[in-house]
C-alpha cells in the first residue's frame, strides 16, 4: 500500500479539455475504489478575488494563482486520499503569464520570471503522472472564456516550450476521445499499480 497520494498533474490551454480529463480519471479511479482528492477552479477564483487573468496577466496574478495551486494541493494532501488530480498545474500559470506577456508584445522582467519559474517547477517533481493538452484549433473555446484563438495559441506554446525546455515528463493528450481514453487508462493503471505495490 501506498504511502502517498498518488499526484496526478493537467495542464494546457483552456477549452482543450483538462477538466473533463480530470472528472473522467477521478470517475474511473473511484469506480475502481480508489480514494480521490481533485483541485482547479483556479481562474474562477483569481478573477473573484479581483486579479487579472486571460491576456491580463501579471506576475502578481501568476503568483497568487501558483501559491493557491500549492495550498490547494498540500491541503488535498492532507485529505489522506490515494489520489490527487490536480486540475492546473503550476506550470500551467506560468504558461498563461508569458503568452499574456507576448500579446501585449511585452516581455516578462527577468527577476519575476525567474522567481515565479523557480516556485512553479519545485512542484514538478511531486507529479506521479503529468498530462498536456494539446491545441486543437477547430475546436470552440468554451462558452465562459473570450474565444481569442492567438492567445489560445500562445499558451499552448508556451506551456509545451516549459515542458520541452526543462525536459519534463508528460503525457500529450489531443482532442481526439481515443487519446483522452488512452490518458485514462494510464491513469488508472498507474494508481492501481501504485496503491496495491
Amino acid at each position: 500500500m501506498t504511502t502517498r497520494p498518488i499526484r496526478i498533474g493537467v495542464l494546457g490551454t483552456h477549452s482543450t479539455g483538462k477538466t473533463t480529463l480530470c472528472k473522467r480519471i477521478e470517475m474511473e479511479l473511484r469506480g475502481n475504489g480508489l480514494t480521490v482528492a481533485r483541485t482547479g477552479r483556479l481562474g474562477k477564483r483569481a478573477a473573484q478575488a479581483g486579479l487579472p487573468k486571460m491576456h491580463h496577466h501579471t506576475a502578481l496574478s501568476t503568483e497568487w494563482i501558483v501559491a493557491q495551486g500549492i495550498v490547494d494541493e498540500v491541503s488535498a494532501v492532507a485529505q489522506g486520499g490515494e489520489v490527487v488530480l490536480v486540475d492546473r498545474v503550476p506550470l500551467d500559470a506560468i504558461a498563461y503569464w508569458y503568452a499574456a506577456c507576448a500579446f501585449r508584445a511585452q516581455t516578462p522582467p527577468r527577476l519575476e520570471r525567474e522567481r515565479l519559474l523557480a516556485l512553479a517547477t519545485t512542484q514538478v517533481p511531486k507529479y506521479d503522472l503529468l498530462f498536456a493538452t494539446v491545441l486543437d484549433e477547430s475546436a470552440p473555446a468554451d462558452t465562459g472564456h473570450a474565444d481569442d484563438a492567438g492567445f489560445r495559441r500562445l499558451v499552448d506554446q508556451h506551456a509545451h516550450r516549459l515542458l520541452a525546455n526543462d525536459n519534463i515528463p508528460h503525457q500529450l493528450v489531443t482532442s481526439d476521445p481515443d487519446s483522452h481514453a488512452h490518458a485514462v487508462e494510464i491513469a488508472v493503471q498507474r494508481c492501481l499499480a501504485e496503491v496495491s505495490a
